[in-house]
């Protein structure tokens, strides 16, 4: 229970703080200045926090420079992460895609590399059946992996998002019905504030070594497949017992 009306910034702040400590300090501001008014009724708020471990860590110092294509078409210099590990991997029509487990492999993270010059059309087709084939289409097969390292922090208004996907008599004063709330004064959304955070790279973990010696006929490793990702990517996390994403983003300059 908060004062909007006598307290607004007072309010903020503990809505602010709330965040900021269900986020580990990773989003301490995520209602600016001057969102909540003496209008404001009530605030709902909700957050995520995810940490978890590759199953198969980079190793740092594999890590080097390379060359990335960013979506303007201007080339950057960023880290490149390296491994050769037997993952899922697919490809198909202007597409390829590998699956990175984390620890457990009850979690997973899903990067579609769009082919050059297609990337829209490709995250354009995800929502749809795209999705489902990649995912069907997942097998294992060993992979070089070239993998840049990001940092993103994002924001975004979502009114006008939410309105396009078919909800935008929640945002007009005067036509939203929150009666079922109050019967005190009509209400309606006036704002919906999204931020997220998403940092990848070959560290956070605590490592620990042992060795399993296995004799077996000879044999000689497959050639592995070479996935080098310099150029814009989709990268989804999900739950893989129910295939529940978690996050889904794009990375079109990971400098």
């Amino acid at each position: 229970t908060l004062d909007f009306g006598a307290d607004p910034e007072g309010a903020r702040g503990v809505i602010n703080a709330w965040v900021a400590d269900q986020t580990e300090d990773r989003i301490p501001d995520l209602i600016p200045e001057g969102a909540i008014t003496p209008l404001v009724r009530l605030v709902l708020t909700n957050a995520i926090y995810f940490l978890a471990n590759w199953a198969s860590p980079f190793e740092p110092e594999a890590t080097s420079p390379g060359p990335f294509v960013t979506a303007a078409g201007s080339e950057v210099t960023v880290d490149v992460m390296h491994q050769t590990e037997f993952l899922p991997y697919a490809a198909g029509d202007g597409w390829v895609a590998v699956s990175l487990p984390y620890v457990g492999d009850q979690l997973s993270m899903l990067v579609v590399v769009p082919d050059a010059g297609r990337f829209d059309e490709v995250e354009a087709a995800l929502g749809t059946e795209l999705y489902a084939a990649i995912d069907g289409a997942l097998a294992s097969q060993r992979v070089a992996l070239a993998l840049p390292k990001w940092e993103v922090d994002s924001r975004f208004q979502l009114a006008d998002v939410l309105s396009e996907l078919g909800m935008p008599q929640a945002f007009l004063d005067g036509e939203a019905d929150f009666s079922g709330m109050t019967a005190a004064e009509p209400l309606h959304i006036s704002s919906v504030i999204h931020q997220a955070f998403v940092s990848v790279d070959e560290q956070g973990t605590e490592a620990a070594a042992a060795t399993a010696v296995l004799m077996a006929g000879s044999s000689l490793p497959p050639e592995p497949v070479a996935v080098t990702v310099d150029r814009p990517f989709l990268y989804l996390v999900r739950d893989e017992p129910t295939g529940t994403l978690l996050f889904l983003g794009r990375v079109t300059d990971p400098s």
